[in-house]
Order: C-alpha cells, then structure tokens, then sequence
C-alpha cells in the first residue's frame, strides 16, 4: 500500500532537524554564557566540526521523521479512501475498524466519519425506499385511470360511470401530491415559525365531530373527552392536520361497532425547569386489528401501513396513502412534541401525542 508521506515526511524531518540543531546551539550558548569551560579543542581543530550536529540531527531525523510520517499518513489515507468512496455515494465503508487498536485524535475523527456515513446510508436507503413507494402509489390510480379510459372506449354507453371513476382516481392523485409536498416541508423545515395563540382542546372537538360523521357510514362512534381548555402558540393548520390524521386514521382501521376514543389532559411541567410551560397530552384508542409492540414505530414511515386484514372472513384494504402519521410525527416534532403508539389491551391500537403550551429546548424524547 503507497501512502502519500512524501510532504508530511519533510515536514517531520525539518522540525526534527531543527530541533536537534536547535538543542546543540542553545547547549554551546549556555557554555558560553555560563562560564563553563568548553571541552579542549583537539591539537588541531577541524573545520569540519560545525557539521556534527547537522549530520546528527540529520542522522536521527530521517528514520524518526519517517517513522512518524508513515504513522499519520496511515489514518489519513484510509479516510481518504473512505470519503472517495463517500463522494461516488458509497456509504458502506468505515474506516474505524481498519485502524486497530489507535487510541489517538485520529480514532475519534474516524468515528466521527463512520457516523456520519452510517446516517447518510440510512438516509440514501430511505430515499430509495420512498422513490420506489411514490412510483407505486402514483402509477395504481394512473392505471385505473388508462383501464377506465380504455372501458370507455370500448362501451361509450358507460362513460359517466366510467368518468365518476376517473375523477374519484383524481381526487387520491391530488391528495397524494398534497401530502407528500406537506411531509416534505416538515422535513425540509420549508413550514416557517409563523404561530398563532390556538385553543387545542377546541381545535380536537372539530376534528371529533368530523370524525364522528365519517365513522357513521362504517357504524363507528367517537367520543371525546377533553375538559378545559389548553392555549398554545403552535402553527394552527399543521397541528389540526397532525391529529385529524391520527383521528381519521383510528376510524378507518377500528372494526364496525365499535368506539374510537379520544382523551386529552393537561398536565404540569415535567421537571422543574421546564418553567410556565405545560403539556397536553392527547389518546386516540381504536379497537381494530391492532399492531405488534415491536413494529409500533415503523408505523410513522412514510408509506408503511398495515396489509390488508380480515373482518367476518372477508378481506378489506384499508385506503389511504401512509402518510398521515409520518405527518403527524412530523408536525408535532415541529411544535417539540412527540407522539408514540402502543398495543392496547384487548385489542387495537393506542396513539398517544404530547404537545407543550410552546416550543421548549429540550429534546421531546426527554418528555416522552
């Protein structure tokens, strides 16, 4: 392996060498300045003897400075190597474990790298999933789209039915693009800090009673339970989106006959420093098919949503995107909350939303 210590050995060997020189001048001016007799001069003084400390100081400099060079230039080159490859999107390679047992700045510098190249592989891996997840989604509604178009064609006697499809394809077209563009601005933080002083405790008895007419249809109930009130300067339509996601996805998924339940309660600050500010934390409980303890985080990915799953024998598919809760999670991140889900006992799902009265500086997981 050819390691670039052609620079860095130089270097190493003029600080060295001058060093040496260095020490041998200063050592003949203390003699001088002292008083201290310098050692005899031979009978016949050479006039070669200035050279002894540059050769010497040559002499030890090229193998120390060598030795060291090849020493720094180790790590480095493989850092090199590591953000070449980083540079071509290879996100695969660590340098930590090809400096053995190093204990040095160096070490630290490659743990750092390694970090980083895991979060950008996460990241690219991520983006991969969710180009393919877009393409999926898009391209089924644009070919019931071309299949109604081509029935049409064929029976011009069914167009309207046939153009009632089309527009209804449409519609989920449009809401796909519209939610996929407000997932990207909470990522991208595109959603500015303009707030507004909102009463959520109002703002959760509108996104009930709409939920509540829609659960009709599947002969559904919702019900609330959110006494007083809690004012909180958030950005009012972002954070009415986040639960009437979490709302309406509890009524798509909990079985017929059966009650979602919304509970919202304020509570105090959760340490002592955390000032005026209070928390309202918000329970929205289903009783559908319910998701495993160990999956309940993957369920605020964008595009991840349950499979199609069973009631009295006969398959049902759930519509939607999978991205209210991405959203959700998200918005609420945005206002420094956090939401979470958990199986609840005898079946379904509890998401549980914590939302401070205003932005605070701690992290949400630390309210959680």
């Amino acid at each position: 392996m050819k390691l670039p210590v052609g620079r860095l050995f130089w270097k190493c060997f003029a600080v060295l060498w001058l060093a040496m020189v260095a020490a041998f001048v200063c050592a003949g001016l203390y003699m001088r300045l002292s008083g201290h007799a310098p050692p005899p001069p031979p009978s016949e003084p050479s006039r070669w003897l200035f050279l002894i400390p540059v050769l010497s100081g040559a002499a030890v400099g090229l193998p120390v400075a060598f030795a060291l060079a090849w020493y720094l230039a180790k790590p480095l080159h493989h850092l090199s190597m590591a953000l070449r490859h980083a540079a071509r999107a290879r996100f695969d390679v660590r340098v930590l474990p090809l400096l053995g047992s190093r204990r040095d700045e160096l070490v630290e510098l490659a743990r750092e790298f390694d970090h980083m190249a895991a979060l950008l592989q996460q990241a690219a891996a991520q983006h991969r999933q969710l180009f393919h997840d877009v393409s999926h989604e898009l391209r089924s509604p644009l070919a019931r789209i071309q299949a109604a178009v081509g029935l049409m064609q064929q029976n011009p006697q069914s167009g309207l039915v046939m153009a009632e499809r089309i527009a209804r394809e449409a519609e989920q077209l449009d809401r796909l693009i519209e939610e996929l563009l407000t997932l990207h601005k909470l990522e991208a933080g595109a959603i500015g800090p303009v707030r507004e002083r909102v009463d959520v405790m109002e703002l959760l008895t509108d996104i009930a009673q709409d939920a509540a007419f829609e659960a009709q249809a599947r002969a559904c109930a919702v019900t609330l339970d959110a006494p007083g009130s809690f004012v909180a300067e958030v950005a009012g339509e972002t954070l009415y989106r986040a639960f009437e996601n979490v709302v309406r996805n509890a009524v798509k998924y909990t079985a017929p006959n059966t009650t979602v339940e919304i509970h919202a309660q304020v509570s105090a600050p959760p340490n002592p420093d955390g000032g005026d500010v209070k928390w309202l934390e918000v329970s929205v409980c289903d009783r559908g098919p319910g998701v495993p303890a160990e999956l309940c985080e993957t369920i605020f990915e964008p595009f991840r949503r349950l499979e199609p799953h069973r009631h009295e024998g006969a398959a049902q598919a759930v519509p939607g995107t999978g991205l209210g809760l991405a959203i959700a999670q998200r918005a609420l991140a945005l206002h420094g909350g956090s939401i979470r889900a958990m199986p609840r006992a005898g079946g379904g799902l509890c998401v549980t939303a914590r939302l401070p009265s205003a932005v605070t500086s701690a992290p949400a997981s630390e309210h959680a």
